[in-house]
Formats: structure tokens, sequence, C-alpha cells
């Protein structure tokens, strides 16, 4: 069993928020648009860290994470990156894969919109957290926090950090 916090688009922003949420978590995984490795670097203080780059990071967020990874953990096929669209609208960069050798969970940031929905047509379920940074056109810091537990994702809730200016 592993209980799982899933932010993106920091953009360089630690929110004071979030070792409330980070306290208890087993991984931390960041969807891209970091900003700042300050921000990794805090979040490893908490818990085992798996992220990607975004579009904004630089060359040193390049050097220490990928554009994408995928992993197995705890009966899931995980496949994580910044830019992949939505359901039914993915980005060209990565519905090959989808199509031809789907995941069973998908992660993305980029958008800064939440949204959770699975693909029936792909048979897998989407994730995007929406944004935990202070850049962009979100209204409110979102992240999401669930369980993973032997092929069940339980306890799935979506966190709310308050308004992003």
């Amino acid at each position: 069993m592993k209980r799982i916090v899933l932010l993106s688009d920091t953009h360089g922003h630690f929110d004071e928020k979030l070792p409330k949420y980070l306290e208890g978590c087993d991984e931390i995984w960041h969807a891209g648009d970091i900003g700042n490795l300050s921000v990794t670097d805090e979040l490893k203080k908490y818990a085992m860290l798996r992220a990607v780059y975004g579009n904004i990071d630089n060359h040193q967020a390049r050097a220490e994470f990928d554009e994408k990874i995928r992993f197995p953990l705890e009966g899931f096929d995980v496949l994580m990156t910044h830019i992949g669209g939505k359901p039914y609208a993915y980005s060209k960069n990565i519905v090959n894969e989808l199509n031809f050798n789907p995941p069973q969970i998908f992660i993305c940031g980029h958008s800064h919109i939440l949204r959770v929905e699975y693909d029936k047509k792909r048979n897998f379920l989407y994730l995007n957290p929406g944004a935990c940074g202070l850049h962009g056109f979100h209204k409110v810091k979102t992240l999401l926090r669930f369980t993973l537990d032997k092929g069940k994702i339980k306890d799935m809730e979506v966190v709310e950090l308050g308004p992003r200016a």
C-alpha cells in the first residue's frame, strides 16, 4: 500500500500549506513545470519523489528529471508526462503510446485544470492534479491525494490550497 500526493505546475512556488498534506505520504509525484529545483529539493524531505520536467523547466531540471516516466507500483502501470492533453484529445507526443501500449494510470499537468476521468476507449484512469503554483490562469491551487493498494485506488481526494493570488 502506497499513499501518493500528486501535484503539478508549481512554477517555483512551494506553498506553505503543502507540508500538512505531504506528511504521511509514501511518494510524491510532480507532473512538471517545477520552475525551480528548490521545490523538488523541499519535496524530497517528505517522501520519495518521482517527477518529470515541463515546458518551462530549465536545463537543470531537464538534467535531473525525464520528459516522461513509466513505472509499476502496487499492481499498476503508471505513465507520467507534463504535456499529455486530455481524454479523447491527447497530445501528439504521447497519443501513439496511449493507443498501442496504454498504462493503467496516465498522469499529466500543463493545463492547470484539475481533472480525474476514466478513459473508456483506452481503459485507463486519467489524472491531472491542476496547478499548485502562483502562475497561470487557475483560480485555486490544487493537488490530488490517493492510495494505491494491490491494484486498487482508494481514498482519492482533491486538496485545495487556496486562491492562486
